[in-house]
This record gives structure tokens, sequence and C-alpha cells, in this order.
């Protein structure tokens, strides 16, 4: 059986505004374009991008959920296509694609084309204009700025001084900035490169308009 986007709507009713149903929904949409272009088995990458953030996506409390939230997503999955009727090699393959999709990897680096069309599909959401919103939203969650003047520390080592906040530009130099090279798939890099110039000229708006410059 397949999985459904009305069954799947069930399992993000709880998430935030970065997180949430609509950021599901695109990276299915990414997911699926890449996986038709590179030749993937689509049913493993739909089931993948349904499931990825389906538990502990969100930020807040300590962190370690949101930390964590590619295994536990990876682990509910497995429950429900198991529920499913899925074979074992299948459910595996689906589960392989959610622990690897995290930029900062714990161990685990995609190693099947599905799982690079998951993990390029999830990437291309933080860039573009719909990555300068989520960005500038996930920060306001967090209680930081849209921007802050970076510290020489921060721009020498990616390491805040004490005070510093992580500003949404922080964040913009800390992992946005490199994501279009961290990309698998040549879909996924074309996709990026368009997306990529508009964040960093976005944010090179944002500096100099926050400077008074502009």
């Amino acid at each position: 059986m397949t999985i459904t986007i009305a069954q799947a709507r069930t399992w993000y009713q709880s998430a935030d505004p970065v997180h949430d149903f609509e950021h599901v929904l695109r990276v299915y949409q990414l997911s699926e374009k890449i996986a038709l272009a590179e030749g993937a088995d689509l049913e493993i990458v739909h089931a993948a991008a349904l499931l990825h953030d389906s538990v502990g996506s969100a930020p807040g409390g300590d962190g370690q959920e949101r930390l964590g939230h590619h295994l536990t997503s990876a682990q509910f999955a497995g429950e429900v296509l198991a529920a499913d009727g899925w074979q074992t090699e299948r459910i595996e393959a689906v589960q392989h694609c959610i622990r690897a999709h995290r930029f900062r990897h714990q161990g685990e680096q995609p190693q099947t084309l599905e799982a690079m069309c998951l993990y390029d599909a999830d990437k291309l959401d933080v860039l573009g204009a719909i990555g300068a919103a989520r960005t500038i939203a996930f920060a306001a969650l967090a209680g930081q700025p849209s921007y802050y003047e970076p510290s020489e520390r921060f721009l020498r080592e990616g390491k805040l001084e004490p005070g510093e906040p992580h500003s949404s530009y922080h964040e913009y130099l800390f992992k946005l900035r490199k994501v279009k090279d961290q990309l698998f798939t040549p879909t996924g890099r074309a996709i990026a490169e368009h997306r990529h110039k508009f964040l960093t000229e976005f944010y090179a708006e944002l500096q100099a308009e926050c400077r008074g410059e502009r």
C-alpha cells in the first residue's frame, strides 16, 4: 500500500511554522522531481519525504529531541510502514533515507539514490525565497533576531562570543551558504544554483539595510 498525503497530514498537526506540513509537501514535490530526473524509486522517495520530519522536528525544549528527530522519525516510519504491509527491505530503505537526511550528519551519510533525492530536496527548502523566510521564522521561534552583526570570532571560527545571538544571518554564514556544495544529485545541484544566488543577494541586502547603507 502507498502512504497518502491525507494520512501524512495527521502526523504534523502540532508542527511549528518552520517544520509544518507545507515544508513536507515542498520536500515531497522536490524529491519527486529529483527522483524522476535521476531514475530513483518513487515509492521509497514518496514515503520517506512524507515521514522524514514526523517525530520531534520542531525546535524548543533542550534541543535534544530535534537533534535526534531523524532517528525517531525513522523509527516511526518503520512502525507505520510495517502496519501498512511493506516488505522489510523496503521499510529499511525508507528508514535509511530518513536517518540520512540531516545536514549535520551523526554517522549516516546518504548511500542510496533515494536517500540522496530526499537529502537534496530537504536542503533545497532552506535556499531561495522560502529558505530566507524559514530561516528568519526559525530565528524568531528561538527568540533570536533576523540580523545581528557577527563577531570577528564567529566570522573566523563559527563560534559565538558570550552574549552574541545566533541570528538568521549567522545561520546563513554558518550553514546556508554552504548547502549547494553539499548536495548529491545533478538535478538537485542545478536547482540549487538559482536558489543559492537569490539567498546570497537577500542576505547581502539585509546586512546593508541593517547597517544603514541602503
